[in-house]
């Protein structure tokens, strides 16, 4: 059984990682979880070895999207061969 915690990191660095354009708002539009839970979880990454660079598109300082610079330990092929395991992890 997959730890919900640890799910919900693996599932963001997925979104991120097809997402053209990863905003915190387009984000929250696509998972439905709330501004506050993506901003955890993106900063609880770090202390997994993965690297994710914010690039800003505009002129305010928070206007931008994410990427991921480095997966670290994390294999992006199993990730995305799990998906829908590590999404089942969350329904519970």
């Amino acid at each position: 059984m997959l730890n919900p915690t640890f799910s919900r990191r693996l599932i963001l660095m997925h979104e991120i990682a097809h997402h053209e354009k990863a905003s915190v708002p387009a984000l929250m539009k696509s998972l439905g979880w709330p501004r506050r839970t993506i901003q955890d979880v993106l900063k609880a990454l770090i202390g997994m070895g993965v690297q994710v660079e914010f690039i800003e598109d505009g002129v305010r300082h928070n206007d931008g999207h994410y990427r991921v610079a480095d997966w670290g330990p994390i294999d992006p092929i199993w990730v995305r061969n799990n998906l829908d395991n590590l999404l089942a992890t969350l329904e519970r």
